[in-house]
């Protein structure tokens, strides 16, 4: 076989610049027979590349280039695919119209052409090129024509692409006829057989897969030279291979006869595509049959994966564009196997309008039942924070499992994450929410970490979530976790962020784990680990334990005069009492104009509600109200020190009453608060006394799972009197919480972690939540001990030795 470098040589010095050094990017692809061969990918993505810089340079910024680049890539496949097809489908066009068909039957010419797209236009890209004339209008009206022909599928591509919009600039810049020239050359093999090149060497054919490649490679370079995101198109073929091997293969013979396959955030289709032909290689003697199903947001990334439907036959309907979380599209349906890396770390505020009016969730694939800690079933939100919505895609794939009842498979998914995923959000949250639902509905069958590196664009941890409704019944109840991050091997040259990859003896490795289903130690560093663990391992209950307040009080002049002012508002109004006095109480609109002055002067932010309460003779009146209250307090009570604030509030309390005045509860607590603050050598606040009867206490006592001995520990202190009780008041500044282990008792925690520290404390048992987390360094991490000090010395010393030789040398100092 005549080699490249052959090749080159024998190439006119036009074409040599063509083909640069055959790049790294594919050696982790398996050989087999349905792969094209490397140097013919590489080949073609070369001389693609070449073409930006050949006819696009000084028309288009190289942020441009993708534009144009991308849509004829997929239009010259069309074309290439097309071509030996062209006389006969022209024919019968002519026999169509002769015999009175106004609309042409697409399923007849997609006969035809042997694929599920057609062409009626006269025109190929060839033709286009070799009837142009030096009339650029011409050209851009047979370039439109020949669009126009193709069926209504790939025209929803061309839309997508904004084809037509890049033939007009281009002929405006006068570099269509340049693109045009480059892409019919008879140099490069678009077409899925073998070619002769003018010079008489055979150009290999371009198969279905090996289109992928090249879609996926320019994508991958053009977002690199842009510095933009390649992971959010597409993930690596062999992350890919590992998530199939990993939810198809140990299903193999559970597998229905019929398959459908879902990717909510399809991105150019990789996971669909090798997903597909995964199953086929398992049963190549009689596969089920498979449909494909997807959905993309970014125009671009969807006008390859439909194309790439189109190309390998599939039904290119099955792919939607739009935002998953936006619309459920396929709302009615359920899919047996469904695969996904979606984006993380995202915004999904614009698709926030959709899940959610204000607080209320209004999408039923982000609502989930879950018991509470004292077993009500309540409906939750499973939403997480807007800032990343990869966890609203796991469950809208979730919710579009089939359930084991109607076709004894149920569904298996595979689903990309990072470690936010796994650990992000407190109990309660949107996440942990999420978490949990998944978990303690046996669906989560494994997690498997992968290295670093070894995506495009991200050199984070990333992990693979393996689900499924239908667990064979030893997994039941359990859940898998491997520690795959030293599974790789490093690549000569980076892509991107990624230098490393999953070689297939890391797959092998990794799904073996998988199905042996136990422990695994690592020996050395870098080896594979994997724990079984109980579901109910990762849940915990979190806790608010509570502390009394403490409080003094003082009356003095100084703590009282704030309360003249909101405290919202205390500059403005602080300003306008000390110029005004007592105007600010009388005729408040006359100085209206001079506090809006003010403000403004002195960069105070007033908004229209703040600016609606200054300028409110209620807002002053109620302040006055209360400052009169407190001066009239201090007349009468002075400024003793109280350091049990219950008989001071009861002071205040009988003397505001004795002199009639009436305060409510809100602007009584604004005074004694002012009035106020916390020692921890005061008396505790009691907040209220409660008298039970018989059967309420037994209730409290079932409620609270606890005898009356403990109740205590609960917040309830009993008075000596029957079935009557003291409820402190709490003060927030020490209050905290508690994660206690799903298995372990409360209680026990409390009074062994907690009561020994803090002995008035007690648990606000009101207030529990439950929450799920996954914390892979907590199990998997081995502590390294030091290095000895004297061997850290040795070599400090050994260093500075070496440092003085040089130094020495470099100054001629001989020794």
């Amino acid at each position: 076989m005549v080699s490249v470098k052959q090749n080159l040589r024998k190439s006119k010095k036009a074409i040599r610049k063509l083909f640069p050094p055959l790049p790294r990017y594919f050696t982790f692809v398996e050989k087999s027979p349905e792969f094209m061969d490397h140097s013919t990918h590489n080949r073609i993505v070369s001389f693609i590349w070449s073409i930006a810089d050949d006819c696009l340079r000084d028309a288009y910024v190289r942020g441009k280039y993708r534009d144009v680049i991308l849509p004829m890539v997929v239009i010259r496949r069309f074309d290439a695919l097309l071509e030996p097809t062209k006389e006969q489908v022209l024919q019968r066009v002519e026999q169509l119209k002769k015999a009175g068909f106004n609309e042409l039957p697409e399923e007849l010419l997609k006969n035809e052409t042997g694929y599920n797209f057609f062409n009626v236009s006269k025109w190929t890209m060839k033709s286009l090129y070799s009837t142009a004339t030096n009339d650029k209008n011409i050209l851009v009206a047979n370039f439109e024509d020949y669009l126009d022909g193709f069926s209504s599928n790939v025209k929803d591509i061309i839309k997508n692409f904004k084809v037509k919009e890049q033939v007009h600039e281009l002929a405006e810049k006068d570099r269509l006829l340049c693109v045009l020239e480059k892409f019919t050359s008879d140099y490069i093999n678009f077409s899925p057989v073998e070619t002769i090149d003018p010079e008489g060497r055979k150009l290999p054919p371009l198969t279905n897969h090996g289109m992928g490649y090249v879609f996926e490679e320019l994508i991958r370079r053009f977002n690199e030279e842009n510095n933009e995101e390649a992971g959010e198109h597409f993930t690596p073929r062999e992350v890919i291979r590992l998530m199939t091997n990993l939810i198809i293969e140990p299903a193999r013979e559970s597998l229905p006869s019929v398959i459908n396959i879902y990717d909510p955030a399809c991105g150019t289709g990789g996971m669909l595509t090798e997903s597909q032909k995964f199953i086929k290689n398992l049963f190549k003697d009689n596969p089920p049959y498979i449909e494909l199903y997807g959905k993309e947001v970014n125009p671009e990334t969807y006008a390859i994966c439909k194309a790439d439907m189109l190309i390998n036959g599939e039904n290119p309907e099955n792919i939607k564009f739009g935002s998953t979380l936006a619309i459920d599209t396929f709302a009615n349906m359920g899919f047996e196997i469904m695969m996904t890396n979606p984006p993380y770390g995202k915004s999904w505020k614009a698709d926030e309008k959709y899940i959610r009016d204000g607080r209320e969730v209004i999408d039923d694939r982000f609502l989930v039942e879950l018991t509470d800690f004292f077993g009500n079933i309540k409906q939750e939100p499973a939403v997480p924070r807007t800032s990343d919505g990869q966890l609203l895609f796991l469950m809208d794939m979730i919710r579009k499992m089939k359930p084991v009842e109607q076709n004894d498979f149920g569904s298996r998914i595979a689903s990309v994450h990072n470690g936010s995923a796994l650990f992000t959000g407190d109990a309660g949250s949107g996440e942990s929410n999420i978490r949990r639902y998944i978990i303690e509905n046996d669906l989560l069958d494994t997690v498997i970490q992968l290295p670093q590196n070894l995506f495009y664009n991200t050199g984070i941890t990333t992990y693979i979530w393996i689900l499924s409704n239908n667990k064979e019944p030893q997994r039941r109840g359990k859940v898998l976790l491997i520690d795959a991050s030293g599974q790789f091997r490093k690549l000569r040259k980076n892509l991107g962020q990624k230098n490393c990859e999953l070689a297939p003896e890391h797959i092998e490795r990794i799904k073996q784990a998988y199905l042996d289903f136990k422990d695994i130690e690592a020996k050395n560093e870098g080896d594979l680990a994997a724990k079984v663990f109980d579901a109910q391992d990762f849940g915990y209950c979190k806790i608010t334990i509570e502390r009394p307040a403490r409080l003094k009080s003082q009356l003095t002049e100084e703590r009282i005069e704030p309360l003249r002012f909101d405290r919202n508002l205390f500059e403005p109004m602080q300003w306008a009492y000390n110029k005004f006095g007592d105007k600010v109480y009388t005729d408040l609109e006359s100085i209206s104009k001079d506090l809006i002055k003010w403000c403004e002067e002195n960069d105070f932010e007033l908004t229209t509600k703040k600016k609606r309460a200054l300028l409110s003779p209620k807002t002053w009146l109620k302040h006055k109200k209360i400052i009169d209250a407190a001066y009239l307090l201090l007349g009468e009570i002075g400024e003793e020190e109280f350091d049990d604030f219950n008989q001071f509030r009861d002071l205040v309390q009988k003397t505001l009453k004795d002199n009639d005045i009436k305060l409510s509860p809100s602007e009584l607590k604004t005074l004694l608060d002012a009035v106020s603050w916390y020692d921890e050598n005061a008396q505790k606040v009691i907040k209220r006394v409660l008298r039970f009867k018989e059967n309420e206490l037994d209730q409290l006592l079932e409620h609270l799972r606890c005898t009356p001995a403990q109740l205590p520990d609960f917040g309830y202190y009993p008075t000596g009197r029957k079935n009557e009780f003291i409820i402190y008041e709490p003060w927030s500044d020490l209050r905290d919480t508690e994660n206690v282990p799903l298995k372990q008792d409360i209680y026990e925690y409390f009074v062994r972690e907690v009561k020994p520290y803090v002995p008035d404390a007690w648990i606000d048992l009101d207030k529990t939540k439950i929450g799920y987390e996954i914390n892979f360094n907590k199990y998997f991490y081995k502590h390294k001990p030091l290095r000895d000090l004297d061997e850290v010395t040795g070599e400090i010393m050994d260093i500075e030795n070496e440092i003085q030789k040089l130094m020495d040398s470099l100054f001629g100092i001989d020794k």
